[in-house]
């Protein structure tokens, strides 16, 4: 991936004279004597392909000249004995695409910043008046964000300083993916594509569906993947509820299972939903309801195009819903749809499952969109979703996850293999 190409187009969007702050984050304490996974921020990610917590990211940028450079941890033996010795400078240098000399310890980034807002140093980039950070509107955690702790400070220390965030620049960035962000996305489909088939193979009547489960994350491990979200494996009623995430019911004879599941690949994710009949045969009922929400999903895939606004594309899916539920004998009116599908038909996609973007502007060319419709019967004990992940190109779309069977015919034909 071209990192150093990221960082310029990301500096074509803020002022001259400024300072670009990027932190990898930390992984949150667990327990006393354990931490959480770490997860790399992802805006930082994206500018430096670092995955590696405790390292910042500094552009600078002054009228002629522009600068990257990469703090992380030094060598330190004791560490590399017990977690590992993390990247040398001369890897991280070669994975960011930053020259080596600009790859610095961590220890000296107050100094160094402290050096550039020096006013005697404004030869180099100017009088540095303005500093971007990527600063969250709502904390995750009851304490600060490593950003918001080292703004915190910088304004303390330099009161003259204009603070800015970077975050929708780096949304709209991140909403058009290159040719390599979509390569990963395909690698991440495929390993879905073949963990979803061989999950299929194994469901039958009396299963738990933490088996289903289990067999989906076996193929991810073979990959030496992760999911990336908690897998949704519902089965009868369970499947009306969204984020139902428990998995331990008994999967039943003429019940449909829900997935909705991902893979989550070089730090990009897939995120697909198909519905089973787990004895492999749908009954009448299920696929009257499920040739509806398959509708809903190929229409819109078909009309889906660059320029259309989120709403105009939500309307479109949900009055195809609207439409079958009347035949169905759900509904009378069209307001009553949100009794049996209640969530937006999709989202942006990439390094975050629900991808960042500017979501009141037309979906533009090199997005990556899901179209997920779904229709949830909970008197009948029927959940359908179908979800794909889309390309949008200025031609019209490539569906990534076509190879993944979703017609009645074809998902019985292969069930009964």
């Amino acid at each position: 991936m071209n990192f150093e190409k990221r960082r310029q187009s990301y500096a074509t969007h803020v002022l001259d004279q400024s300072l670009s702050f990027f932190f990898a984050g930390h992984a949150p304490q667990k327990s006393a004597d354990q931490h959480y996974p770490f997860e790399v921020n992802r805006n930082f990610y994206y500018l430096s392909g670092i995955n590696q917590q405790n390292a910042v990211l500094v552009i600078a940028k002054g009228e002629n000249n522009l600068e990257s450079y990469l703090f992380i941890e030094g060598f330190d033996p004791v560490k590399a004995l017990w977690d590992g010795a993390g990247l040398s400078f001369e890897e991280a240098s070669k994975i960011s695409q930053i020259k080596l000399e600009n790859v610095k310890d961590i220890k000296t980034l107050d100094t160094f910043i402290g050096q550039l807002l020096q006013v005697s140093r404004r030869a180099i980039f100017g009088l540095i008046d303005v500093a971007y950070f990527d600063l969250e509107r709502q904390s995750m955690t009851q304490n600060d964000t490593d950003a918001i702790s080292f703004q915190k400070k910088l304004s303390n220390l330099y009161p003259a300083l204009t603070i800015k965030t970077n975050q929708m620049i780096l949304a709209e960035l991140r909403t058009i993916k290159d040719d390599d962000e979509v390569e990963m996305i395909k690698k991440a489909a495929e390993i879905t594509k073949k963990a979803l088939e061989f999950t299929q193979k194994h469901l039958k009547p009396g299963m738990k569906e933490f088996e289903a489960e289990a067999s989906y994350n076996y193929v991810l491990n073979m990959h030496q993947t992760t999911p990336s979200f908690d897998t949704i494996a519902a089965s009868g009623k369970n499947a009306t509820v969204l984020h139902y995430v428990d998995n331990n019911a008994e999967m039943k004879d003429n019940d449909l299972i829900l997935f909705d599941l991902g893979v989550k690949y070089e730090q990009y994710a897939s995120d697909v939903s198909r519905t089973y009949p787990i004895n492999g045969k749908f009954t009448k009922r299920q696929k009257e309801v499920y040739e509806v929400v398959l509708e809903a999903n190929e229409k819109t895939i078909a009309w889906l195009k660059p320029g259309v606004s989120l709403k105009e594309f939500n309307d479109y899916g949900k009055q195809i819903l609207i439409d079958g539920a009347k035949r169905l004998g759900l509904i009378e009116k069209d307001e009553d749809i949100m009794k049996y599908y209640y969530h937006s038909l999709g989202h942006y996609l990439g390094l975050d499952v629900h991808d960042v973007g500017n979501y009141a502007k037309p979906i533009p060319v090199g997005a990556i969109i899901t179209v997920e419709p779904g229709l949830y019967i909970a008197e009948e004990g029927i959940g359908i979703r179908i979800e794909d992940d889309i390309l949008v190109t200025k031609d019209g779309i490539i569906n990534l996850t076509k190879d993944i069977l979703k017609s009645v015919s074809d998902i019985e034909a292969q069930m009964k293999k």
